[in-house]
Parts: structure tokens; sequence; C-alpha cells
């Protein structure tokens, strides 16, 4: 749909299609790394509830399954047996990885997509040009007094 809408674009601005061009390029690499940077996110996000999952499966697994145990649903504490909550935290714990692989699935196409669209547009990112910038800031930070340097070696 957008590919669509920036060729009709393109074939309306036939002469000042190359900022429009640009921007619109720009714009739409800008987005998907966006959403590339989402996904990341929301996989990070899940891979900690699993291991929150984890943790309490491996701590209730071997205490008798009579027990009672309370349970956080919806808002909600319920008072449970181990025999009855530990099979639902199991089918979390599973439910959640099948989420996971889904999004990393989704995250190699948007990787691929990404990589595409670059090298489609001849897009290529100057790390040198922001690490020279880093490096020239540090410089002047140092020189504009002590505190600067060691406050942020140390934090």
């Amino acid at each position: 749909m957008v590919r669509r809408n920036y060729s009709s674009i393109m074939a309306s601005k036939s002469e000042s299609k190359e900022p429009v061009n640009e921007q619109m390029v720009a714009n739409t690499y800008a987005a998907m790394r966006s959403e590339l940077n989402q996904i990341y996110s929301k996989i990070t996000e899940l891979e900690m509830e699993v291991s929150e999952h984890s943790l309490v499966i491996n701590a209730i697994q071997p205490l008798d399954q009579s027990r009672r145990c309370y349970r956080m649903i919806g808002g909600v504490l319920v008072e449970r047996t181990i025999k009855e909550v530990l099979p639902a935290v199991q089918r979390n714990k599973e439910g959640l990885e099948e989420v996971i692989t889904r999004l990393n699935e989704a995250l190699e196409k948007k990787k691929k997509e990404i990589a595409d669209f670059e090298a489609k547009y001849k897009i290529r990112i100057k790390k040198s040009d922001s690490e020279v910038k880093d490096e020239s800031s540090k410089k002047e930070g140092s020189a504009q007094g002590v505190l600067v340097g060691p406050a942020s070696s140390s934090g």
C-alpha cells in the first residue's frame, strides 16, 4: 500500500521528486526501524516473563501437590493448590514461548525487508560521523571540568 502511494506521488511531482523522494524513503525507513525495535522490545519482555514462569515452576514443582498456594488472576489473588496451579503456569509458559517463536519469525522477516529496502534505495548508515561527534563531545566535556569525566565513567 505504501509503495502504491509512493509511486503515485513520484509520478505527480516529477520536477521536485528528489527532496520528497528522499524524505519519504527516510520516513519509511525510520518507521521500519522503529517497528523492528518494538519487536525486539516485545521479545525481551516476553523472555523475562518466561524466565519468571520458570522460576515459579522450579520453586513449586518439588513441593507437596496438595499444598496451598496463591495465584494472581486478573488482579485478584486466589487460593489454589499446587496441583491446580502448576499445569496452568506451565501452559502459560509454553504459550509465551510460542509467541516468542512467532515474534522471532516476524523479526527475521522485518530484518530481511529492511535489508531489501536498504539495498533498493542504497541506504547506508554512517556510524563514523556519530563516533566522531561522540569523541569530540567527550573531549569538550573533559576540558570543561574534572567532575564531568569521572561522573560519566562511573555512571
